[in-house]
């Protein structure tokens, strides 16, 4: 199998092999060891202010887009929620469970976000700004660096939801100025799903544990707290843990978060140029580094990705709604190459010398 999927991705030898091993009891000062180490990690790769700390979450990334909402929000709030696909009107579905007034910033699909679309919304009380930097349904990347200088003016706690973008774009936690940075363990991190991140800056780490919310498992502050000695509340995917450990020692290994991120923008790059010939056009006005949505001139996109899984043992990243048919996603993030960009080129030219693109 060759995976380009953006979640799921492929994973290195060395962190499949752990997923091989038998799992340790957890509570115990090697995990503890293990855990403050994943923590200091994150926090240098994500470039994050003094300060910082790190919740590990045993949830999708959703469980923790939730958790945010609900620890650092509520009916006295005023949130701005940018909505430019499906995984920005999460942060919408999320506000409006939870009962948190906001207004929804719309844009179209592959639409970039600019400073005019931000400042329609100047000086108006918001009190919270919710945006996933890397729009992943349409393959957009939002300006993180204007967001924050839009959230600075206006005195706006900032929630970035980097779980497509983390170690595949450029983020500087501290510089953009987000109080809280979202990502997961099966994007860029390139381990098997069930672990999702958490970093909060001093902003927020005094609002979550300064607040009373009627959770158990998604309560912040008590995560906070067992972090502190390398644990969490509860049994988390500790597997995943050791595997994500190891991941982030490849990152460190190899040169830090600027490399990884480099190797990824080069991998992209390398996509686009091959399959500039093919009937496809590209979706996004401002490309994310991790994946490139393409819509096909001719062909269903939904029929193009069961094709390339069942015939050519590939896997490309299927939309949904209404995007299923006009529009698949390429990754990549995870333990690809340009040769395997070369190999997916080859089976889409097939397609077309079949007569099915």
């Amino acid at each position: 199998m060759l995976n380009f999927t953006v979640g799921p991705v492929m994973c290195s030898d060395d962190v499949r092999s752990i997923g091989g091993e038998q799992v340790p009891y957890f509570r115990t000062p090697e995990f503890s060891t293990l855990m403050l180490e994943n923590e200091q990690l994150i926090l240098a790769f994500a470039k994050a202010p003094a300060g910082s700390r790190v919740a590990f979450m045993t949830n999708s990334s959703t469980g923790s887009m939730e958790a945010v909402v609900i620890n650092c929000f509520s009916e006295s709030d005023k949130v701005l929620v940018i909505d430019g696909g499906n995984f920005g009107h999460r942060f919408v579905e999320l506000c409006e469970i939870h009962d948190i007034p906001h207004f929804v910033l719309h844009l179209k699909q592959g639409q970039k976000l600019k400073k005019e679309h931000l400042y329609e919304y100047d000086n108006q009380d918001f009190t919270g700004l919710l945006v996933n930097i890397d729009e992943t349904s349409t393959g957009v990347l939002y300006d993180s660096e204007m967001i924050g200088e839009f959230c600075k003016k206006n005195n706006i706690f900032y929630v970035c939801d980097c779980v497509s973008s983390f170690l595949a774009d450029p983020f500087d936690m501290a510089h953009c100025g987000a109080d809280v940075m979202i990502t997961g363990s099966q994007k860029a991190l390139a381990c098997p799903p069930g672990i999702s991140i958490i970093v909060l800056a001093p902003r927020a780490v005094e609002k979550v544990t300064t607040r009373k919310v009627k959770s158990m498992y998604f309560n912040l502050a008590d995560v906070l707290k067992n972090m502190e000695r390398g644990q969490t509340p509860f049994t988390p995917a500790v597997g995943i843990l050791r595997q994500i450990n190891a991941r982030l020692k490849e990152i460190e290994s190899a040169g830090g978060a600027d490399i990884e991120i480099a190797r990824v923008a080069a991998q992209a790059e390398d996509f686009r140029e091959k399959i500039k010939n093919l009937p496809f056009a590209f979706v996004s006005e401002s490309p994310a580094n991790g994946v490139t949505p393409v819509r096909p001139l001719n062909a269903d996109a939904y029929k193009i990705f069961e094709i390339l899984k069942k015939e050519y043992g590939i896997w490309i990243c299927p939309n949904g709604g209404d995007m299923k048919k006009t529009v698949f996603r390429v990754g990549h993030i995870g333990y690809l190459t340009h040769d395997d960009n070369t190999t997916l080129i080859k089976a889409l030219l097939d397609l077309q010398s079949r007569g099915l693109l």
